[in-house]
């Protein structure tokens, strides 16, 4: 507010244009649904190929159920697949329906309900009104008991809501925020007249089931070649449609889901399992007074100063290190003194951020100061000079600032406290499923878990060489929800973890850290090193088992091509 007045009202909305395609005026930047799609912000459409769909029809019959009943069933087949796979990780797959009054509406619901014992007492029904709002009329219900419809449709991702699927005269707009709808199927005549664009139809399922994971998750889409063709002319706006074979006999069109293969009668889950010791952090940050920083010291790159025109001293360009992009730009009024400040104030932040540092702003704001007062050009300088602000938007001279105290901080804080103590133990029999990208993998007999994937090609090709090897037990793929990490100091000076890359069980009294390598970087050598002192901390700590590093490189593995693991072992041993 100012003034009393309203200043500014913004409004978010999935459809900004008017019938006819045109963007609304009033629009100040639109985000594309095909960009949403490619950067993984909403899962992915998948339609029925041509064969699939050729195997529906609309049935001659007055019963709108038996009319549809291909496109119902297809729609339930997909449903059921992805259901079973999904709730493994703790996720539960809601099944939409959409039909063209509320009668048929209640006929579908009905229909579900005795057709399939997974959906008895598990239907939604959900009468809207021409723009998608619960309708009072058509549901003839109360006040507080559309108060408790609109709950039940917004809980019904949750495993304790009895409901498993919804069906809709339209696509509920109000309040919608399900994120597991995983198949639509859509029944509705729709027409070029209709007020309703694809993407809204679509926007019923495209929320995430998994933030924060970096996995394609899709969303198929069943219905009536009206309805098909409804969809498919979203690709006007760019998005590419993905097309495949659904019904009896096809995959889930789901994230691949790795878990302990318990129900697999032909493994011994316990003589497979492998056992893990979880040590205390032997590299920490101390975080020491940042006054011990000697900036004189750095032994950094020093800078000529560029002399540059009026017009290019007042326009102050910050751009990212890493990437060279512009990340802000400061106008300076010609009225203005040069506020040199708020310049090494943002060094000083992105210092701090990078480094995640929790306190010592105003003595690294004086440490900054410093250096770029008198060692970070050629000559001592003034800050107060338009001309020297600007000479710190230049990208080299930003990058040695930032990389040259994170280093010297690093340099003062970072230690090694010498030694480890085994903290707990990671069992791989009570690992949790979790969801990985569909990928190529391979379905073990020598690993508890059900599926090995890999980063690369080399990890698949390993794990297929040990599934061969007469001379081990058992072996397993370190995915991040084994939750097996080792601190190490990184090329940079900090902190880093990384993840061994495979587990391999010998005997009941012997275990094998593996790391595989395709091309080296710099931090390799450095991960190497401090596997070697894992191994050395977690033997010295105990003796049941024998923990062995081995660092098998992919050029030397295509020389030798070791027949067994002892060949291996004999090849990449670590151990002096």
């Amino acid at each position: 507010m100012k003034g009393g007045e309203l200043a500014l009202q913004v409004d978010t909305t999935a459809t900004p244009r008017h019938n006819n395609g045109a963007i609304f005026v009033q629009t100040i930047t639109d985000y594309p649904l095909v960009e949403a799609i490619h950067q993984n912000v909403v899962k992915h459409p998948v339609l029925p190929d041509e064969a699939s769909r050729a195997k529906l029809s609309e049935r001659k019959s007055v019963k709108y159920t038996e009319k549809y009943a291909d496109y119902i069933h297809l729609g339930y087949l997909e449903w059921k697949k992805v259901y079973d796979e999904h709730s493994k990780v703790g996720k539960k797959p809601v099944l939409f329906v959409m039909t063209d009054d509320t009668r048929n509406c209640d006929e579908v619901a009905g229909y579900l309900e005795t057709t399939y014992p997974e959906l008895k007492d598990a239907t939604l029904v959900i009468h809207t009104k021409d723009n998608g709002e619960i309708s009072e009329v058509s549901t003839g219900k109360k006040k507080e008991e559309l108060e408790a419809l609109r709950q039940d449709a917004n809980q019904i991702d949750k495993f304790d809501s009895p409901h498993k699927a919804i069906v809709s005269v339209l696509m509920l707009k109000e309040g919608w925020d399900v994120k597991n709808v995983t198949t639509i199927v859509g029944l509705r005549p729709y027409s070029a007249k209709s007020n309703i664009l694809p993407e809204q139809t679509l926007g019923r399922g495209l929320r995430r089931m998994y933030w924060g994971q970096d996995i394609p998750e899709y969303l198929s889409v069943v219905g009536t070649d009206a309805f098909m063709d409804f969809v498919e002319s979203i690709r006007s706006e760019g998005v590419e449609l993905e097309f495949r074979k659904m019904g009896e006999g096809t995959a889930p069109k789901a994230p691949l889901v790795i878990e302990v293969d318990k129900e697999n009668v032909h493994k011994d889950i316990e003589r497979l399992d492998i056992q893990i010791p979880l040590l205390s952090p032997r590299i920490y940050r101390e975080y020491k007074n940042l006054s011990e920083l000697d900036v004189a010291h750095f032994e950094n790159q020093k800078f000529p100063v560029k002399q540059y025109s009026e017009e290019e001293k007042r326009e102050i360009i910050f751009k990212d290190i890493s990437t060279g992009e512009v990340n802000h730009i400061t106008q300076m009024d010609s009225d203005l003194v040069a506020n040199y400040q708020s310049v090494i104030g943002y060094f000083a932040q992105v210092i701090m951020k990078d480094l995640r540092l929790v306190g010592g702003y105003d003595v690294l704001y004086g440490k900054v100061k410093e250096f770029v007062q008198q060692y970070l050009f050629d000559h001592a300088i003034e800050l107060e000079d338009l001309n020297i602000l600007r000479n710190l938007s230049e990208l080299e001279v930003s990058k040695t600032i930032i990389e040259s105290f994170k280093r010297h901080i690093n340099d003062l804080t970072v230690l090694d406290k010498g030694e480890a103590e085994i903290r707990d133990y990671i069992k791989i029999s009570q690992c949790r499923p979790f969801v990985a990208k569909d990928q190529g993998y391979l379905m073990p007999k020598k690993s508890p878990f059900n599926k090995i994937i890999g980063d690369s090609h080399f990890e698949l090709e390993f794990a297929n060489f040990l599934e061969g090897c007469e001379d081990i037990v058992s072996y397993v793929k370190n995915y991040f929800a084994v939750h097996f990490r080792i601190d190490y100091r990184n090329a940079d000076g900090a902190i880093s973890d990384f993840y061994p890359d495979f587990i391999v069980k010998v005997s009941e009294k012997e275990a094998y850290i593996v790391e595989t390598k395709g091309r080296e970087d710099l931090d390799d050598p450095l991960k190497i090193k401090r596997l070697k002192l894992w191994c050395q901390d977690v033997n010295t700590t105990q003796n049941q088992i024998k923990y062995t590093p081995l660092y098998v490189r992919q050029e030397e593995y295509e020389r030798y091509k070791p027949k067994n693991f002892q060949e291996v072992i004999q090849s990449f041993s670590l151990s002096e």
